[in-house]
């Protein structure tokens, strides 16, 4: 297969990302997601430091193609770090992005980030080990006012992204005694001269679900109240939650739907073969 670096931020980094794979299959590579066409965890490069890499593989030539017309999970990454950065959000910073091709099809995209040590996903940060942390209410809530607030100051932006959910954001303390907030999974975010209210809709559902595993539903309304800026009126209240739980049930459904539609093709597939 033929490599081609997208981007590398210094030498050390090109030399790294050619040797993505040699490094991949290395003991100093600790994987954090394996699974299906995407392997990515954080590769220790000196004593005290590592950086996050990331490999989607494509399955087949065509959809390489697309990959190359539409543009690879890495020119994606690059991209949504740009349109983060300009409107001062933080993110995972970008290190190094290539692509490797075969028979002009991109089969594989790498990505090398900055790992973001002092951060954990939303519901590690909030709910600590052993969910010790999770008990302690007030914190709890000030954390989900700092992303709700933040998430709100992302669409008034102009971004929103494809794959809001909650191991898709990443908290840590900054040094003022509050919370930072970042987001990963750069691929997904696309811009919008203004994010439309269903779009924001979608963005809180999504999230939303992810969520109602370690909050109950009181504090995921409380959320929603935060991103709004206040609780409204009741009447105006009311409308809000009815289009979220609308926009959540159709959702649902679809994913219902698909679940269904594949267990039968599997059924189906089991009776031929025997």
């Amino acid at each position: 297969m033929r490599s081609v670096v997208l981007y590398a931020s210094a030498s050390e980094w090109r030399d790294m990302i050619e040797r993505a794979d040699e490094l991949i299959a290395s003991p100093n590579f600790r994987a954090l997601k394996s699974e299906g066409k995407t392997l990515a965890g954080f590769l220790d490069i000196r004593d005290t430091d590592s950086v996050f890499i990331k490999r989607v593989d494509i399955p087949s030539w065509s959809r390489g193609i697309y990959a190359r017309i539409r543009g690879s999970r890495a020119a994606r990454s690059l991209a949504g770090a740009a349109m983060l950065a300009a409107r001062g959000f933080a993110h995972p910073e970008p290190l190094a992005a290539m692509d490797s091709y075969q028979f002009g099809a991109i089969r594989a995209s790498y990505i090398l980030s900055r790992a973001l040590a002092r951060a954990d996903t939303l519901s590690r940060f909030a709910l600590g080990p052993n969910e010790i942390k999770g008990r302690d209410v007030h914190r709890r809530k000030r954390i989900s006012d700092t992303v709700a607030k933040e998430v709100r100051r992302l669409h008034d932006a102009g971004l929103y992204t494809h794959d809001l959910q909650e191991t898709n954001i990443m908290v840590g303390e900054d040094d003022g005694g509050g919370f930072k907030v970042y987001f990963i999974d750069l691929e997904d975010f696309r811009q919008a001269t203004t994010v439309s209210w269903d779009r924001r809709i979608l963005n809180l559902v999504h999230l939303d679900r992810s969520i109602g595993r370690f909050l109950c539903r009181a504090a995921r309304l409380d959320f929603l109240y935060a991103y709004l800026g206040g609780r409204p009126a009741r009447a105006e209240a009311r409308k809000i939650v009815a289009e979220v739980m609308a926009s959540r049930t159709a959702i649902d459904q679809r994913k219902d739907s698909g679940a269904l539609a594949r267990n039968r093709a599997a059924f189906s597939a089991v009776g031929r073969i025997s």
